[in-house]
């Protein structure tokens, strides 16, 4: 059997959850976007608002993205403990 040592266990678990946070972020950017489309008259989706309802939604796609990024980072500073 192969025995795996805690630092390559720590680098595959940061590794997939740094791509987890990472797809979270796409995730939330492309409803932003898409929002913004029909919010700007051009309905790509079923969804709609206004403009204020869209700037609320950017500002939350920003917070997640801050709160993403910094878990990467931590992640990652985790993974090179040995």
């Amino acid at each position: 059997m192969v025995e795996l040592s805690k630092s390559e266990i720590r680098k595959t678990m940061a590794t997939s959850l740094g791509t987890a946070f990472g797809i979270v972020i796409g995730m939330v950017w492309t409803q932003v976007v898409l929002s913004a489309f029909v919010t700007g008259g051009i309905p790509l989706t079923t969804t709609g608002g206004t403009w204020g309802q869209w700037g609320l939604f950017v500002v939350t796609a920003v917070i997640v993205t801050i709160i993403c990024v910094v878990a990467i980072i931590m992640l990652s500073r985790w993974e090179g403990k040995k």
